[in-house]
C-alpha cells in the first residue's frame, strides 16, 4: 500500500490525526485575510469586463507574421480605443476592441486588413452589444441566488440548518476568493468566466457534502455517549475524510491546471484561460473551505446548543473523575497520535482500535 494509502486508512481509522477544529481560529484568520486582500483588489483595480459585457466588436484574423505587440498598436492606431490582442493556436490574432458600433467596426476592419497585410474578407468580425453582456450578468445573478436558495433548502432538509449556514459561507467564501484573484491578474471576464463560477460553486457543494454526510453519521445518537464532544466526533468525522477531499481534489485540479498552463499559456487560447483560472482558483478554495471552514464552523454553532453544551459538561466531569482515581475514561486509546493537539481532548479524537 502506499504511503499516503497507509495515511489514509490511519486517519479512518483514528490513530493520527490533525485537529482541524481546535485550530479552527487559525484558519478562520487566513480566510479573512485572503476575503479581505480579494475585496481590497476588487475595490482598488476592480474586474477587467469582458467585450461581451462592455459592447464592442472582436476580430479575428488568419496566420500573421506580425507580434502581438506591433498588432495591439495598429489597432489602436485604426480605433482610438484600448485593444486587447491575443495570439491564437492557429498563428492567427484574436483582436478585441470595446466602444465601437457598426459602422465603426467596418472601418477598423479595413484598416486592420491593410496594416496587418491580409485580405478584408479573410477577417472575421463579430460586433457585440452591451445590451446582451448586461442580459448575461443578469441571468448569471439570478441563477446564483437560485442556486443558493435550493443549496440552503436541500442542506437544512438533508442535515440541519447549521449545516446548511456553515455551507453557504463556504460557498460564498469561495466565490470571494476567486472574483477578487480575477481582480489581482487582470483577466477578463467573460460567459466562460461565469460558466466556471458556476461549476465550482456545484463541485464545492459535493465536497462540503461528503464531510457533512460522515459528520451525521458520526453524530448519530451523540447524547447516548460520554466520551466524545461534539467537535471531537466532528473532527474525527472530518480526519476520516481528510484523504478523500484530497484526492478528489488533486484529481480535478490536474486536468484544469493542463488548461490553464498549458492550453491557455502555451497556445494562447484566450477562452481556456476564463474558464480554467476561475475552475483553478474556485477548486482549491473549495477544497480548503470544506476542510477548514465548513466542518470547524459547524462545530462551534452545534456547541452552542443546550444539549450539546450539556455533553460537553458530562464528558469533561468524566475525564475529570477518572484523572483523579488515575482511571481511563475509555476514550484514551493508548498509541493513538494526534498532530497539533494535546491533553484528554487530543485523546479522544481517535478512534477504538
Amino acid at each position: 500500500m502506499s504511503k499516503l494509502g497507509t495515511l489514509g486508512a490511519r486517519l479512518y481509522r483514528g490513530e493520527v490525526g490533525y485537529d482541524f477544529v481546535g485550530k479552527r481560529f487559525i484558519w478562520y484568520g487566513v480566510s479573512v485575510l485572503i476575503t479581505i486582500t480579494a475585496i481590497v483588489a476588487l475595490a482598488v483595480q476592480g474586474l477587467n469586463m469582458g467585450i461581451e459585457f462592455k459592447g464592442g466588436a472582436v476580430f479575428t484574423t488568419p496566420k500573421v507574421d506580425v507580434s502581438v505587440a506591433k498588432a495591439q498598436e495598429d489597432a489602436e492606431s485604426a480605433s482610438g480605443h484600448d485593444a486587447i490582442v491575443q495570439e491564437l493556436g492557429t498563428g492567427g490574432l484574436r483582436i478585441q476592441i470595446s466602444g465601437l458600433d457598426t459602422d465603426q467596426a467596418n472601418s477598423v476592419k479595413a484598416k486592420l486588413a491593410a496594416d496587418l497585410s491580409v485580405k478584408e474578407a479573410d477577417i472575421n468580425a463579430d460586433l457585440v452589444g452591451p445590451s446582451w453582456g448586461e442580459q448575461i450578468a443578469n441571468k448569471a445573478w439570478t441563477g446564483l441566488g437560485v442556486f443558493m436558495i435550493l443549496v440552503v433548502i436541500y442542506l437544512a432538509i438533508a442535515f440541519e440548518w447549521r449545516m446548511a449556514v456553515a455551507a453557504l459561507i463556504a460557498l460564498i467564501h469561495d466565490l470571494t476568493i476567486t472574483v477578487g484573484v480575477y481582480a489581482l491578474v487582470g483577466f477578463e471576464v467573460t460567459p466562460g468566466t461565469v460558466i466556471g463560477l458556476l461549476t465550482i460553486l456545484g463541485y464545492s457543494l459535493y465536497d462540503t457534502v461528503v464531510v457533512f454526510d460522515g459528520l451525521k453519521e458520526a453524530s448519530k445518537d451523540i447524547t447516548k455517549q460520554t466520551r466524545y464532544t461534539y467537535s471531537e466526533i466532528a473532527n474525527r468525522s472530518l480526519n476520516g475524510t481528510l484523504v478523500r477531499s484530497i484526492n478528489t481534489t488533486v484529481v480535478a485540479l490536474l486536468p484544469v491546471a493542463g488548461l490553464l498552463f498549458i492550453g491557455g499559456g502555451v497556445l494562447g487560447a484566450g477562452m481556456l484561460n476564463d474558464i480554467s483560472l476561475s475552475l483553478f482558483v474556485g477548486l482549491a478554495a473549495g477544497a480548503y473551505s470544506s476542510i477548514f471552514i465548513a466542518t470547524p464552523l459547524v462545530a462551534e454553532l452545534k456547541e452552542r446548543d443546550p444539549a450539546m453544551k450539556a455533553l460537553r459538561k458530562r464528558v469533561l466531569a468524566k475525564r475529570a473523575s477518572a484523572a483523579a482515581k488515575g482511571e481511563s475514561d475509555g476514550a484514551d486509546l493508548s498509541g493513538a497520535e494526534v498532530v497539533g493537539q494535546s491533553g484528554p481532548a487530543g485523546r479522544a479524537s481517535g478512534r477504538r482500535r
